[in-house]
């Protein structure tokens, strides 16, 4: 599924492309998404300016003025820019149609198991309820270790749930809760409320620099995931433990373990991540 640096890598390829532009309508061919995409979308946005493309948690939204167009990529998802006459393929459900430029140009959603979703929320966004209870993100200042100690306060679930629960903070998906842990030292089943003060500066560290530089790397491509551009991610070669179980670890060679946690795959070095 998507994280959060694969959301941020399609919202920073399709904004430098369409944001500042307009709609001319959209042409859905397949609804039937995680929830239906709406029967109006097409009058929706048609004559609609394109505003501004920002990302809360997972989801890119959409500004356009009179209202916010909610997209969540699912867990093979994808967005590109295309023209607008290339023939679409057995995925491709929704085209937004774009305006201006020397040829009619799209943004195309493709949707292979049609997890992802497309909603419209009229007015504001802080109503909705896929948003209204989001934690902060955790590239902006909000996310400190006096918060996260807070957060975590009594809570005697593993560190690796407790970081992936949008609640206390959003987009941490498995992949870079284990790679963050790992840096951070910290073993993931250890329970949340244990963590010092100076164990939470190491992981709201360890959380940023990994999610910034899977950011840089384009995100991660284990199955599904391309960019605005086509193109695979390539951070799935800097991976220090995730995916490696019994593989020797690339700091100290001891063997990658692996156990679940939440129905997760988790996996850390029992020598880097000693408690």
């Amino acid at each position: 599924m998507p994280e959060l640096p694969e959301v941020e890598t399609t919202r920073r390829g399709i904004a430098a492309a369409i944001e500042g532009g307009r709609f001319e309508g959209a042409v859905v061919r397949d609804a039937r998404l995680r929830w239906p995409v709406p029967p109006e979308l097409d009058a929706l946005v048609a004559g609609r300016p394109l505003l501004r493309i920002w990302r809360r948690a997972k989801y890119l939204l959409f500004d356009l003025g009179h209202g916010h167009l909610i997209l969540h990529l699912g867990m093979s998802g994808s967005l590109r820019v295309v023209d607008a006459d290339t023939p679409p393929g057995k995925h491709d459900h929704v085209d937004l149609l774009l305006a201006g430029g020397e040829r009619p140009r799209a943004l195309r959603y493709r949707d292979p198991r049609r997890f992802g979703a497309l909603l419209w929320q009229p007015g504001e966004l802080q109503g909705h309820p896929l948003l209204a209870r989001l934690g902060p993100e955790p590239l902006e200042e909000g996310f400190t270790a006096a918060y996260l100690k807070a957060a975590l306060g009594r809570k005697r679930v593993a560190i690796k749930l407790a970081l992936m629960d949008n609640h206390i903070v959003v987009g941490v998906g498995n992949i870079y809760a284990n790679e963050a842990l790992f840096r951070a030292g910290i073993k993931p089943t250890r329970p949340a409320e244990k963590l010092s003060r100076a164990d939470c500066e190491r992981l709201v560290q360890t959380v940023k620099e990994t999610l910034l530089e899977a950011i840089a790397a384009g995100g991660s491509t284990l199955r599904d995931f391309v960019d605005s551009e086509g193109k695979p991610g390539y951070f799935q070669q800097r991976y220090f433990v995730y995916g490696r179980e019994a593989e020797p670890c690339l700091r100290c060679g001891e063997e990658i373990r692996q156990t679940r946690l939440g129905q997760r795959a988790t996996f850390w070095c029992p020598h880097c991540q000693p408690r």
